[in-house]
């Protein structure tokens, strides 16, 4: 069912400016892992405190909230442009999960005191739930659009991310008299973060429970009809037999 919708779509170049915005998300994850290994020129030691140092945790940073901005781009240049094409249609779900996907793992073993592996499992695990019912929805001709707090979600999750990786060099920033808790802000943005993605997809779930429940009632009914329409045939045949005779 989602490829025909997708073949019904006006031609576009494969790579045109918005499947470009995607494909440098997807090529921003191996930097990302680049720039936050023991291999990255400024990597430095732990438990700095003040704005002393830091590149690599700045860096890392940077890269993924910039790379989490074209998660909104090549959307919008895809609908704005008129280029919205099958391969983005498929690879933008893809690079979100791979960029959440590596960012968490990533983590796990970058500051294992701010993200244990529990924490990972349940955002990796959600995120490929709700493809899977992305995924059947579409199987089934209709889709789930996003809710608020699914966009929530999003939001909380790029301040987890980038708090995690900040705290791993500094547990404050004192700026110009400001005690800026940088731990602490980690900290709460990460369970914070798994408190609404599992708000979120129960969510996501309820909707598609409802739409996959109307589209099995709506089969049901059509196939009803069509069945009843062939059985009045077939019950005329005796009536009309015994008025021959």
């Amino acid at each position: 069912m989602l490829a025909s919708a997708c073949t019904r779509l006006p031609y576009a170049p494969p790579m045109n400016l918005p499947n470009s915005i995607t494909m440098s998300r997807i090529a921003s994850i191996p930097l990302l892992i680049w720039v936050l290994s023991p291999a990255f020129p400024w990597h430095g030691s732990h438990g700095h405190v003040g704005l002393l140092g830091g590149e690599q945790e700045i860096a890392a940073s940077i890269l993924f909230i910039i790379a989490s901005i074209t998660d909104g781009l090549d959307g919008y240049f895809a609908r704005r442009r008129g280029q919205v094409t099958t391969m983005g249609i498929l690879l933008d779900p893809l690079a979100d999960k791979l960029m959440v996907s590596a960012a968490f793992i990533i983590l796990v073993s970058y500051t294992p005191q701010i993200v244990p592996p529990w924490i990972a499992i349940v955002v990796i695990g959600r995120e490929f739930l709700v493809s899977g019912l992305r995924s059947i929805a579409a199987s089934e001709g209709f889709t789930i659009e996003a809710s608020e707090i699914g966009k929530l979600k999003t939001v909380i999750q790029i301040v987890s991310v980038v708090a995690a990786i900040l705290a791993h060099r500094w547990d404050y920033w004192n700026w110009f008299g400001f005690i800026v808790g940088v731990h602490f802000i980690a900290v709460t943005a990460i369970y914070w973060m798994i408190v609404v993605s599992i708000i979120s997809a129960v969510d996501y779930f309820v909707g598609f429970w409802k739409k996959i429940d109307h589209a099995s009632n709506t089969h049901r009914r059509r196939r009803s009809a069509v069945l009843s329409r062939k059985q009045k045939p077939a019950q005329a045949g005796p009536e009309q037999a015994s008025r021959i005779s």
